[in-house]
């Protein structure tokens, strides 16, 4: 029976690995789902939560609290309270905030730290969105380019199989099958290592998506549009610096931990509560030999007053302690500003640098690809070799590796950009 229960035991466990499945997706369908199931937007949106139940929490004292019970003891004597009320048969209270600055300002301090419990929730669905793209251009860029560096392993392949058979017949020397032998294996590597990075980044864009860490996840094919950016970098600032929720979320911490000061200084002033009670009392506690008059139904319905007269130095030292942590806020803003201006312009130029090697690289492919036709047509006219055509489809695999390349930069900094803007997640939506 052990033996059948840890080979269950096995078996379950090995069982995700064992259903590993690939899934193919588009950027929008990967990023709309990353929003839903990522494990860091999940907790995200559980802390925004959490923040929600806090405003309940700071604010429960504010409700009315009743509690019933029982206070019945054997009474030798005088009739001895228990906890500062008389042995009965039943006992009721009830009590509530009236008047409690500190708890009101508690409680606004709870709402605005829902407040920004919400913007960094969208902060990290903005983060979890820009990661999964970046994903998804790394696994469709090591895609494409395994494609090509497996196309240049079978045109080398021939190409060595040419050079063989040219030095077997004396034709070439043997230095010439060697370097065409190097070439291959060069190729073969590289191979070898595209094709390991686009199964790393399928696997990781599939953790990042919820799916297993043994799942894979595929781009589909499909035309991808250059998504659009504000036309200018000034443009790209004024709309980061007013959307960013990094910003909004640091000046909601700042004008919370404001409202923790007021609470702070509030402390000095009177607290008010209603105060109820009722107790049903019993003959037997002997309460008639004390007492010229008794009554079983007692009860009291009134207000205590607390007024501090000494609340110590402590009270001091958290208001200048709230008030360092308010200044460190403002300190962050400033730098959290200076940051995004940075960023931007650094985006801005790097797209302008990707969109020239993206040019480049698109003349550099068209001029292979026209050599390759020119080298085709002679050797269709028998002044070409099948070896200068399998080198011609070699350079033209390289130029399309270095095209993918420059196109999946610029489409990434353009996705930066709109990451900063705060523009993204209508661009993937």
């Amino acid at each position: 029976m052990r033996k059948f229960a840890f080979l269950m035991a096995a078996a379950l466990s090995a069982a995700p690995y064992l259903q590993a499945e690939t899934h193919i997706l588009t950027l929008k369908q990967a990023v709309a789902r990353a929003l839903t199931q990522n494990p860091e937007v999940v907790m995200a949106r559980l802390d925004e939560a959490k923040a929600a139940l806090g405003v309940r929490l700071a604010a429960s004292p504010f409700t009315p609290h009743l509690g019933v019970g029982t206070g019945l003891a054997y009474t030798n004597g005088f009739p001895l309270s228990i906890e500062g009320a008389a042995p009965a048969v039943f006992q009721a209270r009830g009590n509530e905030y009236l008047f409690n600055k500190p708890q009101s300002y508690a409680i606004a301090q709870a709402r605005e730290s829902v407040r920004g419990a919400g913007f960094a929730s969208g902060e990290k669905s903005d983060e979890i969105a820009y990661r999964v793209a970046s994903l998804y251009i790394d696994a469709d860029r090591a895609g494409r380019l395994a494609d090509s560096a497996r196309k240049q392993v079978e045109s080398l392949e021939k190409v060595l199989e040419t050079a063989r058979t040219r030095v077997e017949e004396g034709r070439e020397l043997a230095v010439t099958a060697q370097e065409a032998n190097v070439n291959l294996l060069r190729a073969r590597q590289r191979l070898i290592t595209l094709q390991s990075d686009r199964e790393f980044a399928s696997r990781s864009l599939a953790v990042t998506l919820g799916y297993g860490a043994a799942d894979l996840v595929t781009p589909a094919e499909e035309d991808r549009a250059a998504p659009a950016i504000p036309e200018n970098e000034e443009a790209a600032i004024q709309t980061a610096l007013s959307t960013s929720k990094e910003l909004k979320r640091l000046e909601s911490n700042y004008s919370a931990k404001g409202l923790e000061i007021k609470g702070d200084k509030a402390k000095r002033l009177p607290k008010i509560d209603l105060v109820a009670q009722y107790a049903l009392l019993t003959k037997y506690n002997h309460y008639q030999e004390y007492f010229s008059t008794f009554s079983r139904n007692n009860g009291e319905l009134g207000a205590s007053i607390e007024v501090p007269v000494f609340i110590g130095s402590g009270a001091r030292a958290e208001i200048e302690q709230a008030e360092n942590d308010r200044q460190h806020i403002h300190a962050e803003v400033e730098v959290a500003r200076n940051k995004i201006m940075l960023d931007i312009h650094q985006s801005y130029q790097d797209i302008h640098k990707t969109d020239i090697a993206r040019e480049l690289a698109q003349a550099d492919l068209d001029l292979a690809r026209s050599q390759l036709s020119v080298i085709l047509a002679q050797m269709s006219e028998g002044r070409a070799s099948l070896r200068q055509v399998e080198e011609a489809r070699f350079n033209e695999d390289e130029k399309w590796i270095a095209f993918y390349d420059a196109q999946f930069n610029a489409e990434r900094a353009r996705l930066n950009v709109l990451r900063q803007t705060g523009e993204l997640m209508t661009a993937l939506r």
